[in-house]
């Protein structure tokens, strides 16, 4: 292969980035709620439903993501014999990309629901509100101020955890740079895929600090 110039390599780290950041909007879009779900399993007074939980979170936090990914693209086949077609790569990024993250969000949102006084409850009580209303409408608008700043992080991390996506041959935005400089015998592509990755996550920490701001009346 002849050399590229910039704007061909360029030209194919975006098209890997476009990748990265499908894995970023579908994770965030489906682990942020999720992880709500698990926090609740978390804190059951079901010791049962407890249990099975606080085991899911720790494995989801004890093993790397890496091989999460292995278990649940390779999974199908060894264990039932299923032949799911490389087709299944992609979705299997996702779906290992959201039980991960929801365990992470499960912990910061049940330490933010914890942290909140029981006075709150009470007071929403004799206002006549149910639990529900008295969750959604008053608890958790405080609970997500309060866990903005490790929710941030989380965010940061999932930006350059996409890349663990080459694990199950994904052509996110890595794993090109990583074809293009063996081809190229250069380092420029995994410059270029820094500078990606970079403002990536500066967009994203923008965005987060404009939505601290507007939480800023909760304090």
């Amino acid at each position: 292969m002849g050399k590229m110039t910039i704007e061909q390599m360029v030209t194919q780290l975006a098209g890997g980035m476009g990748i990265s950041i499908q894995i970023f909007v579908v994770t965030l879009v489906f682990s942020l709620p999720l992880g709500l779900i698990v926090a609740f399993g978390r804190m059951s007074k079901n010791r049962l439903l407890q249990t099975i939980v606080k085991f899911y979170i720790s494995v989801m936090r004890g093993t790397p993501l890496m091989l999460q990914l292995m278990v649940v693209y390779f999974g199908p086949y060894y264990l039932f014999g299923l032949k799911l077609g490389s087709g299944y790569r992609l979705w299997a990024t996702f779906i290992g990309f959201v039980i991960n993250y929801a365990a992470y969000f499960a912990e910061i949102y049940r330490s933010g629901i914890q942290s909140m006084p029981v006075g709150q409850y009470e007071a929403a009580q004799i206002l006549g509100y149910g639990r529900c209303q008295t969750f959604f409408k008053i608890i958790l608008p405080q609970v997500i101020k309060r866990i903005l700043p490790s929710i941030t992080n989380e965010v940061i991390t999932l930006v350059k955890d996409t890349s663990l996506a080459f694990t199950l041959s994904v052509a996110e935005m890595f794993s090109i740079a990583k074809a293009l400089a063996a081809s190229q015998t250069n380092m420029m592509p995994f410059v270029a895929a820094g500078v990606f990755y970079y403002v990536f996550n500066l967009l994203v920490a923008v965005v987060m600090e404009w939505i601290e701001k507007k939480l800023n009346y909760y304090r």
